[in-house]
């Protein structure tokens, strides 16, 4: 069990819990060269950005929500210099200018915080390495029992950060601080889990004195989340059980999956509001995962109703494909290169841009649903339907896996949103009509 260390006393900013982020990976996104032979010349690419700031407006967004910016040796995550643009992006000033082009289009920016290592070129490492025990920053890092550096889940590149040592802490503090400072609104915090939750927990108060309305949520895979958020202090976590859920009952046609993920997820709302999204710059893109892509809407329309602060992965709005794989350059399928304009794309994916356009101004109609618990009415391994409510604010969701089927929804008033939906009567006697792999967002008595 965590020791609760640190447990805020205020509520969430107020703009989180009507936030809709875009997730985008930079260094991928501009082209850069992300396994670079020599040092880069420095280059401008974070102005690429600018043209795609009216898309994520267009598709809904409140915030962007951007991978690693600081200078790294390659992918971003091997840092050398957190006070640093990296130069394959461009500089502070480029930075600025997208902090303040991106705020004049109402859209808020939140940072990858890479805390826990840095890059085995980064000064404080050589340092480290050129003279041993007498380094002022030997104490920075943590040791295998041979004495060697320790490693961030064996990469070589990634040397671990000792938590430890309150210099890492006033570390830590003092980057968050001072992009914070730039007009950032909040952080995300790269594998939170290597750092034990009391470290965050010395570190964030320090931070929140200067930023209270900061937005701070960790990346967490596996483990006891709200005993994380509870001894950190961090607002969230990444809701990696339910997006394994969601792909997973589709492909396998099994909603008692889906509906024990939804339960845990209700036990999550009670202490914290996840962060939830069906795509990441981690995962195969969802196109890419679902076996049947009929089922995508399917996977939108959840992340869309359920409870939580959700998020768009850049490219799956357009029905990116890409598939992770292991080993080097395993990501690159899953982080490409966007065209100049949103106009470049292809025509194929804006269908789904435009369904997910309709899904998140269903969500913004009804801002409760960041807090919604879910009730299940009817569980079937191809048919699901649940309730969602908050206050006395009711709606009804429903999927459909199989071939047409009809089933009553009582309460139920009109369809908000779905696919080959029809609902005939109202109220007591209103009842469903799905085809093959329908679904519907319906309305209630109590809307």
């Amino acid at each position: 069990m965590y020791q609760s260390v640190y447990r805020r006393d205020i509520a969430l900013p107020a703009w989180i819990e009507h936030a809709v982020f875009w997730h985008l990976y930079p260094l991928g996104f501009v082209g850069a060269d992300i396994r670079p032979a020599a040092p880069p010349l420095p280059a401008h690419r974070l102005d690429h950005l600018l043209n795609w700031l009216d898309y994520a407006v267009e598709l809904g967004a409140s915030a962007l929500l951007l991978g690693p910016i600081f200078a790294s040796a390659t992918h971003g995550y091997d840092t050398t210099d957190h006070f640093r643009i990296d130069p394959r992006l461009g500089d502070e000033a480029d930075f600025d200018r997208l902090v303040a082009e991106a705020q004049a289009r109402g859209l808020r920016v939140v940072l990858d915080g890479v805390f826990n290592h840095v890059g085995r070129s980064h000064p404080f490492v050589r340092d480290a390495l050129e003279h041993g025990g007498s380094s002022p920053k030997a104490s920075w890092f943590r040791y295998t029992p041979e004495g060697e550096l320790a490693t961030f889940e064996g990469h070589h590149g990634l040397v671990a950060l000792n938590g430890e040592n309150p210099e890492v802490e006033d570390y830590v503090r003092t980057v968050m601080t001072h992009w914070l400072d730039r007009g950032i609104a909040g952080w995300r915090l790269d594998a939170a889990y290597a750092m034990a939750p009391d470290f965050w927990g010395r570190v964030l108060p320090g931070v929140r004195d200067h930023h209270p309305d900061a937005f701070i949520f960790a990346e967490m895979i596996h483990g006891d989340y709200a005993g994380f958020v509870q001894a950190s202090g961090v607002d969230s976590v990444t809701q990696y059980e339910l997006w394994k859920a969601i792909w997973s009952a589709l492909n396998d046609k099994n909603f008692f999956e889906l509906s024990w993920a939804l339960d845990r997820h209700n036990g999550f709302l009670d202490h914290f509001i996840p962060q939830t999204f069906v795509g990441n710059h981690d995962v195969t893109r969802l196109a890419s995962r679902l076996d049947d892509v009929a089922t995508l809407e399917h996977a939108l329309a959840v992340l869309a109703v359920v409870g939580g602060i959700p998020s768009v992965y850049a490219g799956d709005e357009q029905a990116f494909h890409g598939i992770k794989t292991e080993g080097e350059g395993g990501d690159d399928a899953v982080r490409p290169a966007f065209p100049e304009r949103p106009q470049d794309l292809w025509p194929d994916g804006w269908p789904i841009y435009h369904r997910h356009q309709e899904l998140i101004g269903l969500r913004r109609r009804h801002p409760w649903l960041v807090r919604a618990r879910s009730k299940t009415v009817l569980l079937e391994n191809t048919r699901l339907v649940l309730e969602l409510a908050d206050a006395g604010r009711r709606l009804f969701f429903a999927l459909n896996l199989g071939g047409p089927t009809s089933f009553s929804v009582p309460d139920a008033r009109g369809v908000l949103a779905g696919r080959d939906a029809h609902l005939c009567g109202a109220g007591h006697d209103a009842r469903l009509h799905l085809a093959e792999k329908g679904w519907a967002v319906l309305s209630t008595a109590l809307c």
